[in-house]
């Protein structure tokens, strides 16, 4: 029998090739959807699943209430790791990493000691001895417990020792950074490349200077391998005591006054799995690294889930709208003795069989759209072939989905009475109409959300890549490894200035952009103190040059000048946003404390973004220095080809054994917000899945109304009723059905945006526009899909059809 029903479901699926193809082209498209959206849910929830003792390994995060906000930081003194290890039992080990690679920047001149010409490589961390053994890194080559012993010791990558040294064992080779012979790394050990989905990804390891014992410095991330037993919450809370012990008499000897001592004993410290850092951390941690959104993988498997209904509601509506052809067949087989089970386990079958290929033209769609997917969501996700639960999965989904999708039209058409079938009435059709509209309803309002989620986010990323920033980004070309002209740097500006195509120039490793240095201390007035203890602010060194090469504007006071021979020795700029948290309305002339050091405010430089958009504008300060590992180079205009090629002859005469590495801040900028951006274009790519899925129900509607109504179309077209007429009656009921979907849909749009877009300090707002775009997005997509079937009918042959009746 079961042969039999495969049979017959055969030759169905050979009658109707059209709407066959429909049937196993929908659901197939929802299965490749379903399955890259499962292993891209996969691949975010197992971040930092490899470890062996993931559950015992935490990073240290402080929290603390400061004018009725919460902060939070993961930047600690560098003896906080070590005390902490020393004072808590159930700390088994504490270790500290800090560098370049804990951002999107960073790259370095890199040779190795054979060498002579330079090349650029980013990924460089510091770290100490106990970071081997709490983020489990076991050397290839080496010794772990004696590999950054030395200051001169280097540990790489897998991948690099490849690189540079194929033909034999990197161990004792050399390295030359920063072009500085005189200080050549060993390298000490090769370590595995890091897995895709780990937070941390660096491929050079360098030991960390202890030196500088200091409490009142924080840029380490302190990471714990805790004692199986021990209990987070009881530690969390023993850990308060390093405040009272250690941060407030290093705070007290500096001189902080009262009110600043209060704000640190509301300090708390917090152990944050390494499994919840890439999805669970908070913007206001600033840890520079590359985070995932939980809300868009949540978001990611709703679309999923309603891609996968919709492809099942595509199925029940061609089923049913095609009805009619199986009509007379059921009430043949009945007559001749079928019971309706037997015609119920026939079109599960049928629907079972649909599935089953379904799923194997999905899987391979979603083969073969992997690449395209991987380079759009920046992943090198594979499909799990050798996973043992991967095909019995797939097996059992198809099979379970088969079943639900054909359940409804197998006892739809089950149910047909012979009497009627064979007197040629199939009116039951027009008594499942509310139910077949009320799938479209639903399928088409996810649609509209989807494109209202689609325009919202578009109008975002272009917001943020247009909104003014307080500098100039355009026309800025970023020269990095600059720090090998060393004592030439000054005469390499004066060579670049000479060049018509350059503005301005400016030394300084600060770039209001990711990637770039940073150095977060505390300002208080001097004589005054402040009201709230004091306030944390970037402290960035830069040049005479720095603030016209940008394009910044100076509001109150002036630049530093040459002509003041105190600006290189106690001046500072600070932004306005500094000025207003120090509570000083007229700053310039006030002086200010750092580290016990006093600052004259010389201006105060309107409020520039430094910082995603996410994130509100922060205190600045700016004041002369020598950092010169990056060059800011304004150009005209003009050919940027010629600029480039002039800008590369200079740098190649200063620097004939290093190529010129550079990029423009623009790109820079736009970099910062990639994570949006590339979510933004995952997000629209299944929009459109879910679209097209959307379409071929409204198609499978619309066939099952012209089937319904052929008759009654023959009939007006007899009595003439024009082209026009016809189309009009086809289409209007489902352009009903349509604009009832967008009413339901502007709502759920507009809150699951507006929920989106409470992530970002700096918004667009959401206007009448968007939904009226969504909407007419949303008809014409309608109209389109049902203009087939509707002139179709309007031009069918009247007699033909009325003898077929």
């Amino acid at each position: 029998m079961f042969k039999n029903y495969l049979k017959i479901a055969w030759r169905s699926i050979k009658s109707e090739k059209l709407f066959t193809f429909i049937k196993i082209g929908g659901f197939a498209v929802g299965i490749a959807a379903c399955l890259l959206i499962a292993l891209f849910i996969s691949d975010e929830l197992n971040y930092d699943r490899h470890y062996a003792n993931s559950d015992q390994i935490y990073r240290v995060v402080l929290q603390a209430e400061i004018d009725g906000e919460m902060k939070k930081s993961t930047h600690f003194p560098l003896p906080m790791a070590q005390t902490i290890e020393a004072d808590f039992p159930e700390i088994k080990k504490a270790g500290k990493i800090f560098g370049s690679a804990l951002s999107s920047g960073g790259k370095r001149a890199f040779r190795s000691g054979g060498e002579t010409q330079n090349i650029f490589e980013g990924g460089f961390l510091y770290g100490d001895q106990n970071i081997f053994e709490i983020l489990e890194i076991p050397l290839v080559q080496g010794n772990s417990k004696e590999a950054l012993t030395g200051p001169d010791n280097i540990v790489i990558s897998k991948s690099k020792a490849a690189k540079y040294f194929p033909n034999g064992s990197a161990l004792g080779q050399t390295l030359i950074l920063d072009d500085n012979a005189s200080k050549p790394y060993t390298i000490t050990g090769v370590m595995p490349d890091f897995p895709s989905n780990s937070h941390l990804d660096f491929d050079f390891l360098l030991p960390i200077d202890d030196t500088n014992l200091s409490w009142t410095s924080q840029n380490y991330f302190t990471y714990v391998l805790l004692d199986e037993k021990s209990n987070v919450g009881e530690l969390q809370h023993k850990m308060r005591s390093i405040i009272e012990n250690y941060v407030i008499p290093a705070q007290i000897k500096r001189g902080r006054d009262a009110s600043f001592i209060e704000i640190l004993k509301s300090i708390e410290y917090k152990l944050q799995p390494i499994g919840d850092i890439h999805l669970k951390s908070d913007i206001e941690m600033a840890d520079g690294l590359r985070h995932g959104d939980l809300r868009f993988v949540w978001l990611f498997a709703a679309i999923a889930g309603f891609i996968l209904i919709l492809a099942c509601i595509n199925f029940i509506n061609l089923s049913t709208a095609k009805s009619a052809n199986r009509a007379k067949e059921v009430g043949l087989r009945k007559t001749v003795g079928a019971f309706k089970s037997n015609l119920v386990a026939q079109f599960l079958t049928e629907s079972v069989l649909f599935s089953f290929i379904s799923f194997i033209i999905g899987v391979v769609m979603a083969w073969l759209l992997l690449p395209t997917f991987n380079s759009i969501a920046e992943k090198t996700i594979e499909i799990p072939w050798t996973a043992w639960s991967f095909m019995p999965v797939l097996f059992i989904s198809a099979l379970i989905i088969g079943i639900i999708a054909g359940l409804y039209p197998a006892f739809y058409l089950s149910a047909f009475r012979p009497v009627n079938v064979l007197k040629g009435s199939l009116s039951r059709g027009g008594k499942s109409g509310k139910l077949r509209s009320g799938l479209v309803i639903f399928q088409f309002a996810t649609s509209v959300v989807l494109i209202i989620g689609t325009l919202i986010i578009y109008k975002q990323m272009d917001f943020i890549l247009k909104k003014e920033l307080g500098y100039d980004k355009e026309q800025v070309m970023i020269l990095d490894g600059a720090n090998v002209l060393g004592s030439k740097s000054e005469n390499f500006k004066q060579q670049l200035l000479q060049l018509p195509q350059v503005q301005q120039v400016s030394q300084s490793d600060y770039l209001p952009v990711d990637g770039s240095k940073r150095n977060q201390t505390t300002f208080t007035i001097v004589g005054e103190g402040s009201q709230n203890g004091g306030i944390l602010s970037q402290t960035w060194q830069i040049d005479y040059d720095y603030i016209k090469t940008l394009g910044m504007q100076i509001v109150k006071g002036r630049d530093f000048s040459r002509e003041f021979a105190s600006d290189s020795i106690n001046s500072i700029i600070i932004n306005q946003k500094m000025a207003y948290d120090l509570g000083l309305k007229n700053p310039v002339g006030k002086q200010i404390d750092n580290n016990n050091k006093q600052w004259t405010i010389v201006g105060v430089v309107d409020d520039f973004h430094f910082k995603s958009l996410k994130e509100d504008i922060t205190p600045v300060a700016l004041r002369l220095g020598n950092d010169i590992g990056t060059i800011a180079v304004k150009i005209g205009s003009g050919n940027i080809k010629e600029s480039l090629a002039a800008i590369t002859a200079i740098w190649n005469r200063n620097v004939p054994n290093q190529s010129l590495s550079y990029s423009f801040l623009d790109q820079k900028f736009a970099q910062m917000h990639e994570d949006v951006q590339r979510m933004g274009k995952i997000f629209n790519s299944f929009a459109l899945f879910a679209i097209l899925v959307a379409c071929l129900g409204l198609f499978a509607l619309s066939a099952f109304m012209v089937e319904q109504r052929q008759k009654e179309i023959s009939i007006r077209l007899v009595l003439g009723a024009p082209f026009k007429s016809i189309y009009s009656l086809l289409t209007l009921d489902f352009m009903r059905l349509v604009l009832i979907s967008i009413v339901l849909a502007v709502p759920i749009g507009w809150f699951m945006m507006q929920r989106w877009l409470e992530d970002f300090a700096y918004r667009v707002n959401i206007g009448w526009e968007v939904f009226l775009s969504a909407g007419c997005i949303a008809l014409a997509i309608a109209l389109l899909t049902i203009s087939y079937q509707s002139i179709g009918a309007a031009l069918i042959k009247p007699l033909k059809s009325l003898r077929t009746e």
